[in-house]
């Protein structure tokens, strides 16, 4: 059985280098497609942690509210649907501490998109109408100037802080305290400078203005309803009881009586939840692009399987040949697999090889724009790349080898 074995090696690297670029061609979609499936699997865990290190970054001890009831899906206003069941009232409702005594500070939003002008001088920005506590919850600090009250937030009183970039784009060196500058159409006067912060969770705390939120509702945008609201809890093993809490305070305040969650029209989540909710979705998008990439192996083997009917006619002589020497059935069958799954295989490691450095180079140029993005190529991929190409070498090379196998010698040494 080692003779036969050893003996079935040395006929295929004969064959494999008696015929070098049709081998290489023959793996080429081999190649491809594992190292289209390593490179998909390692950005997609790239990608994963840059996502769940931004949203970490944030703190573990914060609370979301998003209007609509999402059960255990992502919200509704996540995806661009506009919901109006929150009000700045609600999150006023939260503040108090005897509904819930876990909460420290409650911030709401309105969010939006406009042009600042002072002077000649113009910016396309985003507008965050919010309360005085956005500082105690989403961190960040005032270079210059202050921010406003929580007596001014629910006043339509024009006042206006701005973030470090748009201060830079509108004022250069001059400073904007004091300044008048319009927001659609609006006059509103500088009281703040964020001080430069870059960007957290996908969010460019820079590239913002911010406006008290009741001006935002009635002065900006004309509506009523807020967009989210975000709070710190005191500890984070009291997560549990401030969401429920939390929970309790937003049904009586939208006179819900039911308890269990299902007519709410709101959704409430921790920080924690959020990301389980979005490991869960993008490990399930990694797998399906992981997918659809291996597709591509079942291509190659088809490529594989047409080479070796190619390679079993080229050589019918040299089967007629060995059977008359003495081969069998089993030792045509057994050499023409092997030279399948040799050639899969062996397109399998460089796909390997190949998809890892592909992957590396992303993780190179990735960290140098100052992404956290992790290098992560993992055993098992490795392991189930290689075995599938194995699969694929057997399944697409049963019926050539068959084939072989089957050819009579007297008929295959008349073969020319």
């Amino acid at each position: 059985m080692f003779n036969q074995f050893r003996q079935a090696i040395k006929n295929t690297i004969q064959s494999l280098l008696a015929n070098k670029v049709r081998s290489f061609l023959t793996i080429l979609g081999i190649v491809i497609g594992v190292s289209a499936v390593v490179v998909i699997m390692a950005v997609g865990a790239g990608a994963q942690s840059l996502i769940l290190n931004q949203i970490e970054s944030l703190g573990g001890n914060i609370i979301g509210v998003l209007p609509g009831n999402s059960g255990d899906g992502a919200p509704a206003s996540a995806m661009g649907i506009v919901v109006t069941t929150l009000t700045y009232e609600d999150s006023l409702a939260l503040e108090n501490k005897n509904k819930v005594p876990n909460v420290l500070d409650v911030t709401a939003y309105v969010k939006g998109f406009s042009t600042v002008s002072w002077n000649n001088n113009t910016y396309d920005t985003n507008i965050s109408g919010t309360t005085a506590n956005y500082i105690k919850v989403e961190g960040g600090e005032i270079e210059k100037g202050r921010f406003f009250t929580k007596e001014e937030e629910g006043t339509i009183k024009k006042i206006v802080v701005l973030g470090s970039s748009v201060a830079r784009e509108l004022f250069a060196q001059s400073n904007p305290i004091g300044k008048k500058v319009k927001i659609k159409k609006k006059t509103f006067e500088v009281i703040g400078v964020m001080k430069e912060r870059g960007t957290v969770a996908f969010q460019n705390f820079d590239d913002q203005v911010f406006i008290p939120i009741y001006t935002m509702q009635k002065s900006i945008e004309g509506i009523n309803h807020i967009t989210m609201m975000r709070m710190t809890v005191d500890k984070k093993e009291n997560i549990d009881i401030a969401l429920e809490d939390i929970k309790a305070t937003l049904r009586e305040q939208h006179g819900i009586k039911d308890t269990t969650g299902s007519e709410d029209d709101f959704t409430v989540r921790s920080a924690d939840q959020a990301l389980d909710i979005i490991t869960t979705i993008t490990n399930s998008l990694r797998f399906f692009l992981a997918a659809m990439a291996a597709i591509s192996l079942v291509v190659g083997g088809i490529g594989i399987m047409n080479i070796m009917l190619i390679s079993v006619n080229e050589r019918t002589r040299e089967i007629g040949l060995r059977k008359a020497v003495g081969a069998n059935n089993d030792n045509i069958l057994i050499q023409f697999l092997f030279e399948s799954v040799v050639l899969t295989v062996l397109g399998g490691i460089i796909g390997v090889i190949l998809g890892s450095i592909i992957s590396f180079l992303v993780y190179i140029v990735a960290n140098a724009l100052s992404y956290d993005w992790a290098f992560h190529i993992s055993f098992f991929s490795i392991i189930l790349a290689i075995s599938v190409s194995m699969i694929i070498g057997l399944i697409f090379g049963i019926f050539p080898a068959r084939k072989a196998s089957l050819l009579e010698p007297i008929e295959a040494l008349r073969y020319e």
